[in-house]
């Protein structure tokens, strides 16, 4: 009897494996290279410990939630009344895949402003969020044989465009003070002869980076060079802290750019704490945006049309709600920069926009995926291993400070106690910071 109850469960795993194995091979192989976002995943994760009877339950310490770039401002008021009163009127109805015309020439209006260009509504694209932007540009450019070049460390959605369009993804390093990229390292990804588009983020997610203006020229003649589409995100644009001394460039803005392989993408998420309203806009060669508007005909349809009211209600209204967020967010960078760089063993270069810090941690000798588990499981402070965003971020934690200033204060006393921790013990050990350890060194016992 225990022998056919013994073969009767390896018989049953045996199919189980099967029919996993078959559904994976229903699927395309850049569909199965796909990964979930590490903020999500360690969202997830950190919301699992605040349901149990822990430490870190709600009902006792919780966690200090420093994973997810989610401001914690609400939307500005005249934005939010603005939605409510296009919902009132009637405007929930379908629209155009491009986006509403009002919004388009808004934007042209906004991008001179902002980057001193005149454009066209028609080269002007509205969409559920800048992620279709992204992703849909990418559909409409890339296909297998062509190279993806990214920073490195850098957003997780650029490896995964390079995936799900079969094309060959090229990360490329970024300096020490992750503003710039590795200018031999670029170079030699630019002249491959196979580079077929170039992703510039700045102000940078993970880092908080600007990239200097001679540098953004560098890259724009680089591109035009090469014959390279340059792709610009620029959802962080309007977050820069010392525009005076590290301005934010937008490629657009450059003299001589080659605006026939050039696209910008910037939104509403992070600059009016939208991030829920879903809605992005991007800048493009009138051809490729006809290719986009197809693209969103046939998924997405269109955008929210309340949603965009909201949006034309945002970049036309005051702009006093941008300056003091960004304001605000001075004050916490400096707070969590100072109290970064007071623990020993950690050194955070200078963030001059976003709202993340990106510190090298490699001095504790251990993985960024381990430092991240004991933060969270052992001090209750959610954050980002380096390596989310990318093999050069190893040595790195992200921490997001959308967050009040006392649960910052929290957060970074948590943090402090695992880093004297990990740095007592570094010194006690000696040998044993000399390299990246997968495990937990001993006798670490944190205190919740």
């Amino acid at each position: 009897m225990m022998l056919a109850q013994a073969r009767a469960g390896v018989a049953a795993r045996v199919c189980s494996h099967v029919r996993a194995t078959v559904r994976h091979n229903s699927f395309v192989k850049g569909v199965l290279a796909l990964q979930n976002e590490g903020a999500y995943k360690v969202l997830a994760k950190a919301q699992e410990l605040e349901r149990g009877d822990g430490p870190w339950s709600k009902s006792k310490k919780g966690v200090i939630h420093m994973e997810i770039g989610q401001p914690d401002l609400p939307t500005p008021e005249h934005i939010k009344e603005a939605g409510i009163k296009a919902i009132q009127d009637g405007k929930t109805t379908y629209t155009n895949p491009s986006g509403i015309l009002e919004l388009r020439e808004s934007l042209v209006r906004h991008i001179k402003r902002t980057r001193g260009v005149d454009v066209s509504p028609d080269e002007i694209y509205v969409g559920p969020g800048c992620k279709p932007g992204i992703f849909f540009v990418a559909q409409a450019l890339l296909q297998a044989g062509d190279e993806l070049l990214y920073p490195d460390p850098g957003f997780p959605m650029y490896h995964a465009l390079s995936n799900v369009n079969y094309a060959t993804a090229v990360p490329i390093p970024l300096d020490a003070e992750c503003r710039s990229f590795q200018w031999d390292a670029f170079d030699k990804a630019m002249a491959s002869g196979r580079a077929k588009a170039l992703i510039l983020n700045s102000p940078s997610n993970p880092t908080g980076g600007v990239m200097p203006p001679q540098d953004v020229e560098r890259v724009v003649k680089s591109c035009k060079k090469h014959g390279v589409w340059l792709i610009s995100d620029e959802i962080y644009s309007s977050l820069v802290y010392d525009p005076e001394v590290n301005p934010f460039t937008s490629p657009l803005s450059i003299p001589g750019v080659d605006k026939d392989k050039l696209v910008v993408i910037d939104g509403f998420s992070k600059t009016y704490c939208m991030t829920g309203w879903r809605l992005g806009w991007g800048w493009m060669p009138k051809e490729l945006a006809e290719r986009v508007h197809l693209l969103t005909v046939h998924s997405a349809g269109c955008t929210a049309s309340f949603t965009q009211w909201a949006g034309l209600a945002a970049i036309e209204g005051p702009q006093d709600c941008v300056r003091e967020m960004t304001e605000e967010y001075r004050k916490r960078r400096d707070y969590v920069l100072n109290e970064l760089n007071s623990m020993p063993g950690v050194w955070c270069p200078p963030v001059q926009g976003a709202f993340y810090a990106f510190p090298d941690v490699s001095a504790f000798g251990m993985k960024s995926t381990v430092i991240a588990d004991m933060l969270l499981e052992e001090g209750g402070v959610a954050v980002l291993p380096g390596t989310d965003f990318g093999k050069m971020g190893e040595g790195h934690i992200r921490f997001s400070y959308v967050l009040s200033m006392e649960e910052l204060q929290e957060g970074m006393a948590r943090v402090r106690k695992i880093f004297a921790d990990l740095d007592d013990q570094r010194i006690i050990a000696g040998s044993w910071s000399t390299s990246m350890s997968d495990e937990v060194p001993p006798n670490i016992v944190a205190t919740a």
